[in-house]
């Protein structure tokens, strides 16, 4: 009994020994499949708007309510010239929409760098044409990294007009804007994420954050 168990044993490592030499030699030679590359699933909100209308702020409109209003103390390192500068700051999305108000006419502030390298505060009027340059020349900085910039005017329903700015690839910011009357008031806006910018990546809440724009374009009103 004890030798047919012995004879039995060396007959089962004699067959397992080639199988499992077969399986790793066949693993190791089998061809490598790439994983595609992937994000992680966000969670969005459903759009839903309350309105923004400050008593002594020269405009209104509708925003998100899981935006958070704050007003804008410094944009860039540089001091607003009134107190109509505001971010609608979407948290969950580590971005902010940057508001910056001009009143066409009325004083501006500019840094003049002087030639020890340093920065001083100088004035001038706000001129309407002046302030379009401007923004299309803000816009345009994201030439080196982006893939095209493109621009369209639009009129809101309240009959407001502006122009709107899409910029691809990875700039910093891929949707600006602005609105005017042409004669008293000039609103820019402009979208930044406080995150390396990816077209890939933040595509989903770029085309999420497109929809709360629109609506803030769309509700948009001057007060006087």
């Amino acid at each position: 009994m004890q030798n047919r168990y012995s004879v039995l044993m060396k007959l089962l490592k004699k067959m397992l020994i080639p199988l499992v030499v077969g399986l790793f030699l066949a693993s190791c030679n089998s061809p490598y499949v790439s994983k595609k590359r992937g994000y992680f699933n966000i969670e969005l909100p459903k759009h839903a708007y309350r309105k923004f209308d400050l008593k002594d702020f020269p405009y209104s409109f509708e925003y998100p309510v899981y935006a958070e209003i704050i007003k804008d103390s410094t944009y860039f390192d540089v001091t607003p010239e009134n107190p109509y500068w505001i971010n609608i700051d979407f948290a969950q999305f580590h971005s902010k929409i940057f508001l910056s108000y001009k009143a066409i006419g009325g004083n501006a502030k500019y840094k003049i760098k002087k030639a020890d390298g340093s920065y001083s505060d100088s004035t001038a009027i706000n001129i309407y044409d002046k302030l379009v340059n401007d923004a299309y020349t803000l816009t345009n900085k994201n030439n080196v990294v982006s893939n095209s910039i493109s621009d369209s005017l639009f009129k809101t329903n309240n009959g407001i007009g502006g122009v709107f700015f899409k910029v691809g690839g990875n700039a910093a910011t891929a949707k600006q804007f602005f609105l005017t009357d042409t004669g008293h008031h000039f609103l820019r806006g402009a979208l930044y994420f406080d995150v390396a910018p990816n077209v890939d990546s933040l595509k989903p809440i770029h085309d999420f954050i497109q929809i709360d724009i629109n609506h803030m374009l769309q509700t948009f009103r001057w007060k006087k």
